[in-house]
């Protein structure tokens, strides 16, 4: 009888075990997806939000931390309404090794291309099938649904000291909307009445200005 019980309990011990890892598996999957999508509190920049809580690159791509050195990797909104109607995306492959800097997203838009640089060192360990699949997503949610790729960081901090300091991504954004000024003055007209916020597409009012240039200009150069 003895071992009969001790066998029972085992077992149900073993059941419990079983439910509550099953049941917390999807769970974590739950939580990591509506943090991709959770609203994030966006300061405005000449019209241009800009999330605080994400790192920055000069060549206008976004990092946060999800995890220890696990990095999500995604292009600012000025990038993605310059870039104008995407018509695809290219993104490295999972598995392959990037660096900062590195040429590393492609944006294909009306025949032409930008190439854009990864703002993080590391392993591609997953890129955004929505995106990849329907690029609009990037101009409509580029800090959310439209996040890039995932990179694993063995070196977090190195790399992290290249991008930009919280204390002046207010006026390096600033910048770049008075660059964009320089090369279309006319483009101040074009922002909305209520704050001015830009018009969604930057690209269609640059008309004269070839992918190239628009790429050595902003992203690149």
């Amino acid at each position: 009888m003895t071992v009969i019980l001790v066998l029972l309990t085992f077992i149900v011990f073993l059941v419990a075990d079983y439910f509550l890892n099953r049941k917390h598996v999807p769970v974590a999957s739950t939580v990591a997806a509506e943090a991709e999508r959770k609203p994030i509190s966006q300061d405005l920049v000449e019209g241009i939000p800009v999330p605080a809580n994400l790192r920055y690159h000069p060549g206008h791509t976004w990092v946060t931390r999800e995890r220890k050195n696990v990095i999500r990797v995604g292009v600012d909104a000025f990038a993605a309404a310059l870039s104008g109607p995407v018509e695809s995306i290219e993104l490295p492959k999972p598995g392959h090794w990037i660096r900062q800097g590195q040429k590393a997203i492609t944006i294909h838009r009306n025949g032409e291309k930008i190439s854009l640089l990864s703002p993080m060192e590391g392993e591609v360990t997953e890129v955004n099938s929505e995106v990849a699949t329907d690029p609009t997503v990037l101009a409509k949610d580029p800090y959310g649904a439209g996040w890039l790729f995932r990179v694993f960081a063995p070196d977090e901090d190195g790399p992290s000291r290249n991008l930009l300091p919280a204390n002046l991504v207010r006026s390096w954004m600033r910048q770049a909307m008075e660059h964009l000024y320089e090369l279309q003055p006319q483009f101040a007209g074009a922002t909305a009445a209520d704050g001015g916020v830009p018009v969604e597409n930057l690209g269609a009012v640059l008309p004269h200005l070839p992918a190239d240039q628009l790429e050595k200009e902003f992203f690149v150069g």
